[in-house]
């Protein structure tokens, strides 16, 4: 284990594409300011802290984690978690890893596929909830959007999957690419209703979205990959009845950014839980 820096780009095959993260594989010596300080340093949306888990809860293959980013400690990070089950694995091994969060505890297993090694976090019990008038209407004017530019067939809601989202849904794929919003006050509305990102996204077919999170709560004018919240869209859908109960979806997300990534969202009849897989790689 190290106390260094690692960086790592998760829901890509290439260091230009996906998702940048920081991973500390062992910050015991660290505290919270610390691990903040690093965060801001990078830059990143979130960077993962790992210390030693609870006594005897998961083995040598369990991790307490943490995730901080440039702003503020956040309870989950999907692609976070993604850099640092692969940044596990090439030291490691593949197999299965075990995260305990502030969300709750993370399983992730990691397989190499064809020398490409991609990790599967499974999500904390979701859950989806209504978006009052107003705050759609706080969002909408933030986003500079005209509520007659929602997809109607995608209501507006919260998902939780171990952070929370509001799911916004473009009607057109030119309305999802013009994204240019008010950052201070999306990021107030964010703060009180308890968001981690705006989900973005505009549905191409039955199982393919194009998607892009906004992340002014974090310092970030927009997430390149957003597994939590990719987490978190795929029990919308089910729970609204969009997909079917056992369903493969494909999220593209980060071209509008030039930073191309795509993220595989499973979900299993009769499991809640919600799976994410995407690749991760060093960055130089």
């Amino acid at each position: 284990m190290t106390t260094d820096v690692l960086r790592y780009s998760a829901f890509t095959t290439t260091p230009a594409g996906g998702n940048p993260a920081g991973v500390v594989l062992d910050a015991s010596a660290l505290d919270a300011a610390d691990m903040l300080k690093i965060a801001a340093d990078l830059g990143y949306s979130e960077s993962a802290f790992l210390t030693p888990p609870p006594a005897g809860s998961g083995g040598a293959r369990a991790y307490t984690v943490r995730y901080f980013s440039p702003k503020a400690e956040v309870p989950f990070c999907g692609h976070a978690t993604v850099a640092t089950a692969v940044a596990l694995a090439e030291r490691h091994g593949t197999g299965d890893f075990l995260f305990h969060t502030a969300a709750g505890e993370v399983p992730v297993s990691v397989a190499d596929d064809q020398g490409t090694l991609r990790a599967t976090l499974t999500s904390v019990a979701p859950h989806v909830e209504g978006v009052a008038d107003a705050d759609l209407a706080e969002a909408l004017a933030a986003l500079d959007w005209p509520a007659a530019d929602l997809d109607p067939a995608l209501p507006p809601r919260i998902s939780y999957a171990g952070a929370r989202h509001l799911v916004l849904a473009a009607a057109t794929r030119e309305r999802l690419a013009d994204l240019s919003y008010d950052f201070e006050r999306l990021a107030a509305l964010m703060r009180r209703l308890d968001l981690t990102t705006v989900q973005l996204v505009w549905r191409e077919s039955d199982v393919t979205f194009h998607v892009r999170d906004p992340f002014p709560v974090g310092g970030v004018v927009e997430d390149p990959a957003t597994g939590a919240a990719a987490a978190a869209f795929g029990a919308y859908l089910r729970e609204l009845g969009l997909v079917p109960a056992a369903a493969g979806l494909t999220l593209h997300q980060g071209a509008d950014m030039g930073r191309p990534g795509e993220l595989t969202v499973t979900l299993r009849e009769g499991d809640a839980r919600v799976r994410v897989s995407g690749a991760a790689v060093p960055i130089p």
